[in-house]
């Protein structure tokens, strides 16, 4: 039955693929009917979830919500936070109550629910019921975390809103960037209830027009957006954008060689080597084409361990420092990323945020882990060390490479693969000793990074996967929230990440890269650390095809 389905809705997408190619070449054929330009078109193969904020918890949720909502802050490109529907705000001396004065300017997206006007102006009102949507037990948000140190919030008339908090948390301005903390008009979202993920009602520069899931999403021009350029010109400059869902990187690239969409994210192994030469350059045949855009991901990828695991050689701190010296990380990124994000031989925080430390980590010492391999052996009596490692279909090349590097200093690593649904239940559930993971930032600050090792976390209500248990860095964690003083928290940070490299919980991987690549005639649309898809800004060209 999935299988039929699966197949029904693949027809379907080929059928609209089809049609939207003869409605463009037809317009082509007479230029003053070609409006192509005014439309950007992408693909998402990993699928979104949803369309209400409340809900968006993944990098792919985010971009599509961050074309419809809009919160009281939001990043610009180099993560400095900004005003949005809140044009100012103000911080009491303790650090304990925050005070927005919101624009009188922002207006709902229309809907029937919203008076005879089908529209009305964002007021403080409207925060106080988004942020006690995420506090809703029946909702049951997965951002309601955001708001944990959060005493109260109060909206003291329609454009003063207040938030106390229970404690000093400096990092708590990063926080409202999230799309979690979007406004939405309570007229709409109690009407549609969980149904409101379809029938989304925002502020943000595009609004909703169609989603048929699996297939397509389109979103039409906010001509009521309240953001303007430095020029003065209202924003956003397209007319829609248009997301399919093809479920392969391999398809999507080719759609985008193919001058069907306009703007692919990220490296996969089934293209890289088409698109890029082994030092990451574009290669001549793209290059008159395809515009690259890289910068800094706040992206760790790393290999963990299950602490509480039965299994000797993941309880030996020995091995998991052998596995740490046994591979050389820069050969791996040049021959598996062709250059694209940086060796990870620091610690967990990654390269950009303050706290990252280059001298903590592990460098290629392959002498060091045969030794280590060997010392394991003799103290426990087990000739042929071997470790299971659970990774998902994408990052088996890098596995492969570390199993065979490992082999050499005396250790097997088997590998398991997974799908990334199935690895992401049981490396929370402690079913897996070894996996491979991912930590992208959730707020601009390294107490993000360091939560995962906090023993009040554990999985499976948690992130610390890794059932770590230390009192000196817990205190350590719980004293960075009393530090205001950005280079005594950098230090800090330092000193925990240290704490955990030290006891090797898990092996860094890569800091990652963003990488974007778009078509020549898309200008506008920038690079962020967080890889969030802002297309506010973004122009197309028109080309004229006889």
């Amino acid at each position: 039955m999935h299988l039929i389905k699966m197949e029904h809705n693949l027809l379907k997408l080929v059928i609209y693929t089809s049609c939207l190619f003869l409605t463009i070449f037809s317009c082509r054929r007479n230029s003053s009917f070609n409006k192509d330009h005014l439309v950007f078109r992408y693909n998402e193969y990993a699928n979104i979830n949803t369309l209400d904020p409340a809900f968006s918890r993944t990098l792919q949720d985010n971009s599509v919500c961050n074309q419809l909502y809009n919160g009281l802050v939001q990043l610009d490109d180099s993560l400095n936070i900004l005003p949005s529907i809140a044009k100012k705000w103000s911080v009491s001396e303790d650090g304990m109550t925050y005070l927005f004065t919101l624009r009188n300017d922002v207006y709902f997206h229309k809907h029937k629910l919203l008076g005879k006007d089908s529209t009305r102006t964002v007021v403080a009102e409207d925060f106080r019921y988004s942020l006690n949507r995420l506090r809703d037990k029946k909702i049951a948000s997965p951002g309601s975390w955001v708001l944990n140190k959060v005493q109260d919030f109060k909206a003291l008339n329609d454009t003063l809103f207040k938030i106390e908090l229970k404690q000093p948390f400096p990092a708590f301005i990063g926080l409202l960037t999230m799309k979690y903390c979007s406004v939405v008009p309570k007229e709409v979202a109690d009407y549609y209830g969980s149904e409101f993920r379809s029938h989304p009602i925002g502020t943000g520069p595009f609004k909703f027009k169609r989603w048929e899931e699996n297939i397509k999403l389109v979103f039409r021009k906010n001509k009521a957006y309240f953001e303007k350029d430095k020029s003065g010109k209202s924003l956003p400059y397209l007319e829609a954008v248009a997301v399919t869902f093809l479920p392969d990187k391999q398809s999507e690239f080719l759609q985008f060689a193919q001058g069907n969409i306009d703007y692919i994210s990220g490296l996969d192994a089934s293209y890289k080597d088409e698109l890029l030469t082994a030092d990451g350059r574009l290669r001549d045949s793209y290059s008159e084409k395809v515009n690259m855009i890289r910068g800094p991901y706040l992206n760790t990828e790393y290999l963990g361990f299950y602490l509480d695991s039965k299994t000797p050689e993941i309880q030996s701190e020995l091995i998991r420092k052998a596995i740490n010296y046994g591979f050389d990380r820069k050969k791996m990124m040049i021959y598996l990323r062709n250059g694209i994000g940086n060796a990870a031989n620091g610690g967990f925080i990654p390269k950009g945020l303050p706290g990252y430390d280059k001298s903590i980590g592990f460098t290629y010492k392959p002498e060091l882990a045969k030794q280590l391999v060997s010392q394991f052996k003799t103290e426990n009596g087990i000739s042929n060390p071997e470790i299971t490692l659970v990774t998902t279909s994408n990052y088996l090349s890098f596995c492969e490479f570390i199993q065979r590097e490992l082999q050499k200093a005396g250790l097997m690593i088997n590998i398991d693969v997974m799908p990334e649904a199935t690895l992401r239940s049981a490396r929370s559930n402690g079913k897996v000793d070894m996996f491979r993971s991912s930590w992208v930032a959730d707020y601009l600050d390294a107490e993000n990074y360091l939560s995962i090792f906090y023993s009040k976390n554990f999985a499976p209500n948690g992130s610390n996967y890794f059932h770590y248990k230390s009192a000196v860095f817990d205190s350590l964690y719980d004293k960075a929230f009393t530090i205001t003083d950005i280079e005594q928290r950098k230090q800090l940070y330092t000193t925990m990440d240290s704490l955990v490299m030290q006891k090797a919980l898990m092996v860094p991987l890569f800091y990652d890269e963003v990488v974007r690549f778009t078509r020549k005639n898309v200008n506008g649309l920038g690079i962020n650390p967080i890889n969030l898809l802002d297309l506010k800004y973004v122009k197309k060209e028109s080309i004229i095809t006889e």
